[in-house]
């Protein structure tokens, strides 16, 4: 039986940087994975919906915008099989790329699942049937997670999807229902309307992106309402079942019950733990009721030598966190001293047309701890980059203490908004003030000096 220094069970975000930090670290590694290396991000997630992202833009300019920059097309196809089939390629591309990194880290890999046998022995069933033993002195868990099912729905692919069937889906719908509002929902949203398909979301809570910046969730269901995208918040769903031709949904609105039909009905809510397969028990290893393993700060389980990491563990289901919490859970084990997760440093970015980035405190969420603020906004009509690209819709927002001037968080919703998150995400971590990111010089003309403005507008409210 080989034994290993280091077991990681799911090669996903968490678990491949995990596996490679690890074996940058010394330590002899191990990663199994039961389907394609990369995981659902790399796979069937972020990566092949960003792609789908990019060609949706191209095809919003071929169908609406070509003409202000000068550009006509006649009879112009938009071939949306063939950005899936691109999708699918691009992933493929990532995919190979986790696999050399494993092979140059001299990383063990093992195709399978992986199950405890006990908290230092794995056992590895094979597609085939055959199975294999491993010893592993530390084990981390990075089986992330799966859609989980919605009262009585059932996901046939057809006419109700969920997002890993709508991804590989090469039909475009001519209209579609998206239940959830969140990140999934309004990105996909984005991608078939730009495509001609009639979208319908539907969202319980109040807004769009709950938990995100108010203002900048009013912003984005303005802007999909002008984009032809029909908006229902506090609508909640309550039952979804498919015809031959259609797929009809039934929502409550108050005492109201509101029936919609569509080509399509994509469940973009609930997801579940993959903990079932992993004999967790044999190994002490606690859950709470539906599955989730509670870890501390550091990745760390009830089991000191088993962690758990990414969304397995219940922490913001992000591949970005994944990977944060893999290396901080290697360099444990290491015996280093990394920090620990403080989901107020996570960035959080929406790929939705336009983009919705955020990190750190909004300013509701600073006033209901107690904390004073000054926010300091600038928008985009103002920004030369952004009317040099006629895409200014927007702005950015910083949230700053009203005593110190420390920047706290930001928002940003616009063009390329995710690219403006790094500079607002290091001065939260470095508790930077508005007035160094205000004496930071820009480069002119940039779509980042919209932050400089929104530091500068800070900094003359806490000067007065």
């Amino acid at each position: 039986m080989e034994s290993y220094d280091v077991a990681v069970i799911g090669a996903g975000p968490g678990g491949y940087v995990a596996a490679q930090r690890c074996a940058e670290l010394g330590l002899k590694t191990a990663v199994i994975e039961k389907e394609t290396l990369g995981g659902v991000c790399v796979n069937v997630g972020c990566i092949p919906t960003k792609s789908l992202l990019k060609n949706a833009e191209v095809a919003r300019l071929v169908r609406k915008e070509a003409k202000t920059f000068g550009v006509s097309f006649e009879n112009a196809a938009l071939d949306y099989a063939a950005a899936v089939e691109r999708s699918r390629k691009v992933s493929k591309r990532l995919s190979q790329g986790v696999g050399l990194l494993m092979r140059k880290g001299a990383v063990g890999v093992y195709s399978g699942v992986g199950s405890f046998l006990s908290a230092d022995t794995l056992l590895i069933k094979k597609d085939d049937g055959a199975e294999e033993r491993i010893g592993a002195r530390n084990v981390i868990i990075a089986t992330g997670t799966r859609p989980a099912d919605i009262g009585n729905i059932r996901c046939d692919g057809e006419r109700i999807m969920n997002y890993r069937q709508a991804i590989l889906n090469p039909n475009l719908p001519k209209s579609a229902i998206v239940i959830g509002g969140g990140a999934l929902g309004v990105e996909f949203a984005s991608v078939w309307a730009a495509y001609g398909a009639e979208v319908t979301v539907v969202e319980m809570m109040p807004t769009l992106l709950p938990g995100d910046d108010e203002e900048a969730a009013l912003e984005l269901a303005k802007q999909f309402k002008r984009a032809g995208i029909k908006v229902l918040t506090g609508h909640k769903l309550k039952s979804a079942a498919a015809t031959e031709n259609q797929a009809a949904v039934a929502l409550e609105y108050g005492a109201d019950e509101v029936s919609l039909s569509a080509d399509h009905v994509l469940i973009a809510i609930g997801f579940r733990p993959n903990t079932e397969a992993l004999s967790l028990e044999n190994a002490g290893v606690a859950t709470d009721a539906r599955g989730w393993i509670a870890t501390d700060a550091f990745g760390k389980t009830n089991v000191d030598s088993i962690y758990a990491i990414g969304d397995v563990s219940g922490k913001i289901q992000l591949a970005h966190v994944a990977s944060a919490l893999g290396r901080i859970a290697a360099e444990k084990i290491a015996g280093r001293s990394p920090a620990g997760y403080d989901p107020d440093l996570i960035p959080h970015a929406t790929y939705s047309i336009p983009q919705v980035a955020a990190v750190g405190l909004t300013q509701a969420e600073a006033e209901k701890r107690g904390i004073p603020a000054v926010v300091g906004k600038a928008d985009f009509i103002a920004n030369g980059k952004a009317i040099g690209l006629d895409d200014y819709v927007g702005w950015a927002k910083l949230v700053c203490h009203a005593e110190t001037g420390v920047v706290l968080g930001g928002t940003v919703i616009g063009p390329e908004a995710s690219e403006m998150l790094p500079e607002i995400a290091l001065a939260v971590r470095l508790k930077l003030k508005a007035g160094d990111i205000a004496a930071t010089i820009h480069a002119h003309p940039t779509l980042s000096e919209i932050v400089a403005d929104a530091a500068h507008d800070a900094v003359a409210k806490l000067e007065k």
